[in-house]
């Protein structure tokens, strides 16, 4: 699956996660907001469609660590 890591401008705001989730992780049209993410795998730019903003990319598979907000993206 293929993952987009952004900075999430909004953090803080109302269902934008507090003022800590400052990473926003997509899924395909899924969002995650997270505190933190790790990524075990190749990485690269992209910008974003129709926007000023950039995307860390990477394929991997998704773990997400609810008690410390961190999403983990590995090979398996």
């Amino acid at each position: 699956m293929k993952y987009r890591i952004r900075f999430n401008k909004s953090r803080g705001k109302p269902n934008r996660g507090t003022l800590e989730h400052v990473w926003r992780v997509f899924e395909g049209e899924k969002e995650y907001l997270v505190k933190h993410f790790k990524v075990e795998v190749p990485t690269y730019s992209e910008k974003e469609a129709n926007s000023d903003d950039w995307n860390l990319c990477c394929d991997g598979v998704l773990h997400l660590n609810r008690d410390t907000s961190t999403a983990t993206i590995s090979n398996q």
